[in-house]
């Protein structure tokens, strides 16, 4: 029995100086640490302005000016990376100013710089329904009240816009083009926010704004000089257009009215 326990005392050795020759070893001056490996996969944020927002359309604000009253700013940015621009310098005699060209995105994906085909580039920070005028190093201007350097998204009305509306009444009575004239209709496009359409006898377009409470503005309309035989109804339809200040949608009917007077004008949508 003595001998029995000698022996299990010497394998118990044994194995304790197996177990302790396979922990590694460590150089002079050095030490184990030993880490728990990270294997979770960090979550990137790929929300921003440039796949998170409606950001095409047009943009309109006073933008402040050292030497005038202000720039009145029409911006207008397409989903192609295209834009158009007019600026009217306050309280200047000269004619507004139209450029266009194209846009690029930084890589955050929340600011654009405009490259016009001529000029200098200009950058602006892209939020909710804004623009924000940026400066040359890309910060946003502050000093003045914050909205001297903004410019605010038209309105939208996606039952309106992006739809044709073809002329089914003008002035209470029915339309039905007749011999010598053509199909009258209005296209509301909510990129540009310009119209297009026929009088039932010559193209035309021109601008439209959107307003709180179904209001809207259009302003002035061009047409080509085409004669028809009945030139009552295309002129008729070119004074709706001049006087109609809201409108209704019911029905997939769409009203221009004056106040709340009868309906100016009903289209049916196509």
């Amino acid at each position: 029995m003595k001998n029995s326990k000698i022996i299990f005392a010497l394998f118990f050795t044994y194995f304790l100086v197996a177990i302790a020759g396979c922990k590694p070893k460590k150089a002079d001056g050095d030490s184990v640490v030993e880490t728990e490996q990270n294997t979770t996969t960090p979550v990137i944020d790929e929300h921003n302005s440039r796949n998170s927002v409606d950001w095409n359309g047009t943009y309109q604000g006073v933008i402040a000016c050292a030497d005038c009253d202000g720039i009145k700013t029409s911006l207008t940015l397409m989903d192609t990376g295209d834009f158009s621009r007019t600026r009217i310098y306050l309280g200047k005699e000269e004619a507004g100013r139209t450029d266009s060209g194209t846009f690029q995105w930084d890589d955050t994906g929340s600011k654009i710089t405009l490259n016009p085909e001529e000029g200098e580039p200009q950058s602006y920070q892209v939020g909710e329904n804004r623009l924000f005028l940026l400066d040359r190093e890309g910060n946003r201007i502050s000093g003045d009240p914050a909205e001297n350097y903004e410019l605010v998204k038209n309105r939208a009305d996606y039952q309106l816009e992006n739809k044709k509306w073809i002329l089914t009444e003008l002035m209470g009575q029915e339309f039905v083009p007749g011999e010598g004239s053509t199909e009258a209709f209005l296209y509301f496009d909510m990129e540009t926010g310009r119209i297009s359409g026929n009088n039932s006898c010559n193209v035309l377009n021109g601008s439209y704004e959107l307003k709180e409470g179904n209001r809207i503005a259009f302003g002035p309309v061009a047409s080509t000089m085409m004669a028809c035989p009945d030139m009552a109804i295309a002129d008729q339809f070119n004074e709706v257009l001049g006087s109609a200040d809201n409108y209704t949608i019911a029905d997939g009917t769409l009203s221009l009215n004056k106040a709340r007077m009868a309906p100016l004008a009903r289209f049916r949508q196509e």
